[in-house]
Formats: C-alpha cells, sequence, structure tokens
C-alpha cells in the first residue's frame, strides 16, 4: 500500500525568495506589486474580435499590507497546487498574483510553469509585457465580468474573502454571506446601524 505523500509547503519568505530568483534570472522587476481579484480589469480587446485586455488598478480596492500572507497561508492549507503569476510589469514592478487551484495540477514547462514538486508550488513569469494601470473609474465600473473565456486568473483570492478569514478565521459559506446580506438589509430597513 502507498503511503500519502506528506507536503512540505515553504514560508511565504522561502517562496518570495525562489520567486524572486525566478524573475531576477528572466529580466524582470522583483519589486513585486501584488494584486487580487478585485484588481483586475478584464476589458474588451478592440485589436482582436471576442479578446480580452487585462489591466489592474489598486486605487479603488486597494489590498492591505497582510492580504498576500493571509491568501499564501490558506491556499497552504490546501492540498492543491498554489501558482505564483506574474501578469507583466508597470513601470519598476513586476504585477503578480497568487492562484490556486488544481486546474494548474498538470500545467508543463511548454505551458511557461516551473514547478517546485516538493512544495506543489508553480511558478509562472510570463513575458516581458507591460501591462496597464487602469485609473480610470468608470473603466474599472465597466470591466467584463462575466461572458467571457475561462483564464487561469478565474482562481485568485478575493479581497472580500481576505477580509473573512480576518474577521472569522475563515472564509464564509455562500448562505453565510446571504445571511449577512438579508440582515444588514433588514436593519435598513428598520433603521437601525448596519
Amino acid at each position: 500500500m502507498n503511503s500519502p505523500v506528506t507536503l512540505q509547503r515553504p514560508t511565504l519568505s522561502e517562496a518570495l525568495n525562489t520567486w524572486k530568483i525566478i524573475l531576477a534570472e528572466r529580466g524582470f522587476a522583483t519589486d513585486i506589486l501584488w494584486i487580487f481579484e478585485e484588481n483586475l480589469c478584464f476589458e474588451n480587446s478592440r485589436a482582436e474580435r471576442g479578446g480580452f485586455h487585462i489591466g489592474f488598478q489598486t486605487q479603488f480596492t486597494p489590498p492591505s499590507e497582510d492580504a498576500l500572507d493571509i491568501a499564501f497561508d490558506h491556499f497552504c492549507e490546501t492540498d492543491q497546487p498554489v501558482v505564483f503569476y506574474r501578469l507583466g510589469q508597470c513601470p519598476g514592478k513586476s504585477v503578480c498574483i497568487l492562484l490556486c487551484d488544481s486546474w494548474f495540477e498538470n500545467k508543463k514547462e511548454a505551458d511557461g510553469f516551473l514547478s517546485r514538486d516538493k512544495w506543489k508550488i508553480f511558478f509562472h513569469p510570463g513575458q516581458k509585457d507591460e501591462i496597464e494601470e487602469i485609473t480610470d473609474l468608470t473603466r474599472w465600473l465597466r470591466r467584463v465580468k462575466h461572458g467571457r473565456a475561462f483564464h487561469d486568473l478565474d482562481f485568485c483570492m478575493e479581497l472580500a474573502t481576505i477580509d473573512e478569514i480576518r474577521i472569522h478565521g475563515r472564509p464564509l459559506a455562500p448562505y453565510e454571506r446571504f445571511a449577512g446580506t438579508m440582515i444588514n438589509r433588514l436593519r435598513r430597513f428598520l433603521g437601525q446601524p448596519a
């Protein structure tokens, strides 16, 4: 009988050091700007029919300083692959996002993913592309949220989930989120503070 393999996840600082070495080897900036789901901005591409342009913003929903720590700790509690994913560069920084899902189990170097099997962590340094920072609120509000092709970035963590982990010690179940919304609406209806 095969005994289960014990997963040896690194600390965040060990993983970040490895990530920065990979970035430096490819000539990418090692100063990293971490973003999350609410920071992504998918827009319809003007150049390619049916295509999408990916940008980001941190002005309207800035991540907290401990967001990366919380996301990494939560992802490492699972047995799913964790992915350090670089979207591109903006002046002097690599724009990166942390992902986690079994979707990445079979990703290979040919797909742009470098594996650290003992950690079950993948690194996706990407290309030397510029990524646009969106500073126009109207563009961000009009971003494409539905009806687009599935993408690796769909497996990132939301800032709202980070807040739930910070407050409750875990992500809330959908029914708990719904109940919280309904209670707040009822409080507003009754004239009570939410």
